[in-house]
């Protein structure tokens, strides 16, 4: 499975428990809840998906760094350094 996708479900899934664990009170409006929960997970996830997070900040490097290296080829094919053809 992605990382991303991985991550992205754990704070789906944090937030909803933030959420349920808020459920029961009802002086709150839903709203508040809402807004509660965004905050709560948000502060959780950057302790307890930490790991992840990391993971995924690799994965983004990764790719740039790939690109960043295509672009470099193209640039130097299109300026006529480069011997080989571009595929």
């Amino acid at each position: 499975m992605s990382p991303y996708l991985k991550y992205t479900l754990a704070r789906l899934g944090l937030f909803a428990v933030v959420l349920l664990g808020l459920w029961p009170i009802s002086a709150l409006s839903l709203l508040l809840k809402l807004m509660i929960a965004v905050l709560v997970s948000a502060v959780l996830s950057w302790f307890l998906l930490r790991g992840m997070r990391d993971e995924v900040a690799g994965r983004v490097e990764q790719t740039m760094q790939r690109r960043r290296e295509e672009r470099e080829k193209l640039r130097s094919a299109l300026a006529g350094d480069d011997d080989k053809p571009v595929q």
